[in-house]
């Protein structure tokens, strides 16, 4: 699947909601392919107190609970259309679910796709996880 496909999975749901005065969602959404082939979208949840989430931790909850853990492409999109990159949490979070997705393409805009490995350097877990 291509990520111009994969981007439109996600800007079906970017859209940005102003849920009262303390919460907002959907201003990003991400879009992740499984090595199955299937696609899991989640979108991102802002409140005034910084207990939200990324639109990709609600990606990989999407994937999670169909028992997948191994992300061929990720995408993020703002309800503008902008590519944006994972933050630093949505990396760690997708890179401790398997080694093998280290190899993960991340669009990170819209000319560059880069791996999730080159997002991470000095990685701590190969040093401290002897079972990878």
């Amino acid at each position: 699947m291509e990520f111009s496909v994969l981007k439109e999975h996600a800007l079906a749901y970017a859209k940005h909601r102003e849920i009262n005065n303390f919460v907002a969602c959907g201003s990003v959404a991400a879009a992740i392919l499984t090595a199955e082939g299937k696609v899991h979208v989640g979108i991102s949840i802002d409140t005034a107190c910084s207990m939200g989430f990324c639109a990709e931790h609600g990606a990989v909850a999407e994937m999670l609970k169909h028992r997948e853990v191994r992300i061929e492409k990720v995408i993020a999109v703002t309800d503008s259309g902008t590519i944006v990159p994972p933050c630093g949490r949505c990396r760690e979070l997708m890179s401790q679910l398997t080694q093998e997705n280290n190899q993960t393409q991340v669009m990170i805009n819209e000319d560059t796709i880069v791996t999730l490995e080159s997002l991470l350097p000095a990685d701590w877990k190969p040093h401290v996880v002897k079972h990878w």
